[in-house]
């Protein structure tokens, strides 16, 4: 195995990581803006009105999304592994 070979696993992995967390990553952030313009304007600084909406709104992401995000997970592991031998050499 030469360095192009663990470059290119290495940028593939963290592609399919970025690319699978991006959905929930941006469900988070558009909750927490909407929920930070909500407490500014209201100037209600209480913290679990930011806690409870975000985990409830990632949850629910996960619910829609989770069956992708798993099978692109799958997907890099199943290329991995299907190469396995030529890693090896």
């Amino acid at each position: 195995m030469d360095i192009a070979a663990v470059t290119e696993i290495t940028r593939e992995t963290l592609y399919t990581t970025i690319i699978t967390a991006a959905p929930v990553l941006l469900v988070s952030l558009v909750v927490g803006l909407a929920i930070s313009i909500f407490q500014t304007v209201t100037s209600i600084q209480e913290q679990t009105l930011t806690f409870v909406p975000k985990f409830l709104a990632i949850f629910v992401g996960i619910m829609l999304i989770g069956h992708w995000m798993l099978g692109n997970m799958v997907g890099l592991m199943e290329r991995l592994w299907s190469d396995f031998t030529l890693y090896v050499k």
